[in-house]
């Protein structure tokens, strides 16, 4: 009993054609080494010189707990200094990252470290880039973006292991209903398929990312993270051109983000308990119909 995973497509480089009609198109994931080549962040952003734009800025703290269901999902454990946090994931192995953190504002110049990919897509946000860091053992839990766009996602300072799940899979995945999370009961890296069987023959894809890598995810994509080494990433979104893409977008936006967070504040455990045990059940009876293949 396993996943089916298989490696993501990896390049040094791409043409705007091939990229369009290999990957943006049919909507899978592809790792570009060198787009990252010409960029100054490539060799200048270390923590020690991101210590020096920002480092008494106090940033919220997250864990791999599984989230209160009486809290927003993505409710902080801890706060800390920004350069005190660096220092931490370059000392020891942690659990603790920062998520969504817009350095950028803190340090505006550090957008000219940055070259927007316009050369393969349209889109792309260039006031919305976002940055992740993580300790060695901390995760990101199994999820697809709320706004459903396409991801540009580049890491640096060591390394980080990525499983990937089409957007297809998303009830074998124990998808919790009006929500783009998975059930947060399983380990992703080393699943329990006994207790957890609709996961059997889920196909996907694994990559490990190294300094500089970009993996490139399309709209809807499910992802797992896990830092190998104190780390951090930035990750520059594009939005589906098309009128159906932008719709798609801010339904999702409204219906998994301001209405499950009412429905949240106002049930509580009881709305927890009722949607955790209608993913179970959705997903095993899909396995039992060997949906979605």
């Amino acid at each position: 009993m396993s996943f089916i995973l298989k490696p993501v497509d990896t390049v040094e480089n791409i043409t705007r054609e091939d990229f369009i009609q290999n990957y943006l198109k049919p909507r899978k994931p592809l790792v570009i080494k060198g787009l990252t080549k010409d960029w100054p962040a490539r060799e200048k952003w270390t923590p020690e010189y991101l210590k020096q734009l920002a480092g008494d800025v106090e940033v919220p703290l997250y864990d791999n707990s599984k989230a209160d269901p009486s809290k927003p999902i993505n409710a902080a454990v801890a706060k800390m200094k920004f350069g005190d946090y660096l220092d931490l994931i370059q000392r020891e192995p942690t659990e603790l990252r920062i998520f969504l953190f817009n350095l950028f504002k803190k340090a505006p110049s550090m957008v000219n470290d940055v070259k927007i990919p316009k050369h393969l897509i349209d889109g792309v946000m260039e006031s919305l880039p976002s940055m992740f860091f993580g300790g060695s053992n901390s995760e990101t839990f199994l999820h697809y973006d709320i706004d459903l766009p396409n991801i540009f996602h580049t890491h640096f300072n060591g390394r980080k292991h990525v499983i990937l799940f089409d957007y297809e899979w998303k009830t074998r995945l124990y998808c919790l209903p009006n929500a783009t999370y998975a059930l947060e009961d399983y380990n992703v890296g080393n699943p329990d398929f006994e207790k957890f069987p609709s996961l059997n023959g889920v196909e996907g894809y694994e990559v490990f990312l190294e300094h500089g890598d970009t993996l490139f995810m399309p709209v809807g994509m499910w992802h797992w993270m896990k830092y190998l080494d104190g780390s951090f990433s930035l990750s520059l979104r594009a939005w589906d051109q098309s009128f159906m893409g932008k719709a798609a977008s801010v339904w999702s936006v409204f219906k998994h983000g301001a209405v499950d967070s009412l429905i949240k504040m106002m049930l509580k455990g009881k709305y927890a308990s009722y949607r955790e045990k209608l993913a179970v059940k959705r997903a095993e009876r899909a396995y039992a119909k060997g949906l979605p293949r």
